[in-house]
């Protein structure tokens, strides 16, 4: 079984200091304002940003977040609305290749992370009050509360990645 959530990241995480205890509730509130934190974050960027230890720059980030968004969304209402609980893995570097993520226009993700949010925030607020349960194939049983949880840090544990790039593009260009 794959490490997942706290047990992989720590608790807090070791790198965006997120907070594993945070109630489905909260995550859903985190989620539900992460389209106004990435506006914020990203004002007046370019999005084409990089950090040299990074594959992927701030659109890609976004982009990212935007798809793992829909994807839990996507399954969570498909076992809800249907009963079926298996769920596969993705790859998401194959994902980012297919969707050109580096190419992607920062306006563009800004658009569909608000989009992606909107729907996750509906899917989980749904899934929690039916107590749905996935069966992940590399992470075994994921209680909708576990994806609420999971999706909350991976928006807030890319924000921080976000903000690693910017302080590095501003010290680049200040030399």
């Amino acid at each position: 079984m794959e490490l997942w959530g706290a047990r992989l990241y720590g608790n807090p995480c070791r790198d965006c200091e997120f907070d594993w205890s945070l109630t489905p509730r909260e995550a859903i509130a985190q989620i539900g304002y992460v389209p106004a934190r990435y506006a914020a974050l990203v004002k007046g960027r370019r999005g084409d940003e990089r950090h040299p230890e990074l594959d992927w720059n701030v659109a890609a980030y976004v982009s990212h977040v935007t798809d793992n968004l829909r994807n839990w969304a996507e399954r969570l209402a498909g076992a809800r609305l249907t009963g079926a609980r298996q769920v596969p893995g993705y790859d998401q570097d194959l994902l980012a290749q297919a969707r050109f993520y580096n190419d992607v226009p920062l306006a563009g993700a800004l658009w569909s992370l608000r989009r992606a949010a909107d729907a996750w925030v509906d899917s989980v607020s749904a899934a929690l009050a039916e107590h749905v349960v996935l069966e992940h194939a590399d992470r075994g049983v994921q209680r909708a509360e576990d994806v609420a949880r999971n999706n909350a840090h991976d928006a807030a544990h890319h924000a921080w990645d976000i903000e690693r790039i910017l302080a590095h593009a501003d010290r680049s260009t200040a030399l």
